[in-house]
């Protein structure tokens, strides 16, 4: 059977495994299926909303059946009503982003973001990083102006057109280069932001065989990437030319060479920080309704994932 796979930049594992051969070892029917080149459904406002294309594409003609994300699509799944399961989760990747200001802004706590515009890719791991950090001062999403940036995100930051920014690397390399940066608010210690993958629960039952390929394939890739960090950053900028995007090889190796790579099952930890984030989002309006993200794992799937760390080692 033909297994599609859905790939984008974001989720760096799955944008390697996409351009290097090694799911195709395995599974040679395998359509990688580009999540930029799908419809991409409603755009609601980011004070009121979540997008739902990620988990949406799991069950539309001509989307894919795995993809890997962020920290808050599985979320928005749920709260979406879609039957997903998680495949795996990543470790940590705090060293990835940060909230920042301009060095000479004002605003010097998170308190002072009240009224403030702040650019955020909406959505992801920046919406939760957020939310997170206004919990933690007492604020909530209705007092802050939550703006959706999208590719030209350092660039806005730059001009001033927002405040504050839940920015990442290696588009941070280049604000940090250009102007004097200040961190609001650091990712370690409030954030745990992993990479995870998530699939429909009916594919994971019904195509058991197919999904240890996958992990099996992702552990061997993300070990080539540890290993080779500069080839696998060529296929980012490569990607980025493609597309007319200006991209710097050096920021892209070390950006990969400063992330966890490798799967690992969803533990304990990971679910009640995703509660806890499906808990906020639910409160601030953003969800349709509350979720229970417990009901998203499969025990068994979690064995596999085990099984192949064990491999590994």
């Amino acid at each position: 059977m033909t297994v599609r796979v859905g790939f984008f930049p974001h989720n760096n594992s799955l944008f390697v495994l996409r351009h290097n051969g090694i799911l195709e070892r395995r599974l040679p029917d395998v359509t990688w299926v580009d999540l930029r080149s799908l419809p991409q459904g409603e755009r609601p406002d980011p004070r009121s909303g979540l997008p739902t294309v990620h988990s949406d594409q799991l069950f539309a003609a001509g989307g894919y059946d795995v993809i890997g994300t962020g920290f808050t699509p599985p979320i928005t799944a749920l709260g979406a009503g879609h039957d997903v399961v998680y495949l795996g989760v990543s470790g940590p990747r705090t060293e990835n982003g940060r909230i920042v200001v301009r060095a000479d802004s004002p605003i010097r706590e998170v308190a002072d973001l009240r009224g403030r515009r702040v650019g955020i890719a909406h959505g992801s791991w920046q919406t939760t990083l957020l939310l997170f950090a206004l919990d933690q001062a007492g604020l909530t999403w209705a007092d802050v102006e939550p703006v959706k940036t999208g590719a030209d995100a350092a660039q806005r930051f730059l001009d001033g057109d927002i405040d504050a920014w839940t920015g990442s690397y290696p588009d941070l390399d280049r604000v940090e280069a250009e102007t004097g940066v200040r961190t609001l608010v650091a990712t370690e210690g409030l954030f745990s932001h992993p990479s995870l993958w998530f699939t429909r629960r009916d594919f994971a039952e019904g195509n058991r065989e197919e999904l240890a390929a996958i992990v099996e394939s992702l552990q061997e890739s993300d070990r080539w990437i540890t290993d080779n960090p500069r080839a696998a950053a060529r296929y980012f900028v490569d990607d980025a030319a493609s597309r007319g995007v200006a991209a710097d090889l050096d920021s892209w190796e070390r950006a990969l060479r400063n992330r966890p790579f490798g799967v690992h099952p969803v533990g304990e930890d990971f679910l009640a920080e995703q509660q806890r984030a499906s808990d906020l989002l639910a409160a601030n309006g953003l969800l349709p309704r509350p979720v229970e993200v417990r009901d998203a794992v499969l025990p068994w799937v979690n064995d596999l994932v085990a099984g192949t760390l064990a491999a590994r080692a």
